[in-house]
């Protein structure tokens, strides 16, 4: 197996965006609080998100500024840490 590059992070995020989104997509926020599954596989998706940005170096992510990665971390590790 090859070690994986900071490009495939960056695929990582961009899929599970994708994915979160598609998981959601036609549901009204009352439905989404109801359906469970929905409700693990974005959660899921949102700590791949957040693992994956953590792995991306220093030097790629000052070059997004605008990106949040740090938040995207925080909230990985929120989800992990805490119960909400």
């Amino acid at each position: 197996m090859r070690k994986r590059e900071y490009r495939d992070y960056l695929n990582d995020i961009s899929e599970s965006i994708d994915d979160a989104l598609s998981f959601v997509e036609g549901m009204t926020f009352k439905d989404f609080k109801k359906d469970k599954k929905t409700i693990y596989a974005v959660v899921r998706s949102i700590e791949i998100i957040g693992e994956a940005s953590g792995k991306v170096p220093k030097r790629v992510r000052d070059k997004a500024p605008d990106v949040p990665w740090v938040e995207m971390k925080g909230m990985r590790n929120k989800i992990a840490h805490e119960y909400f």
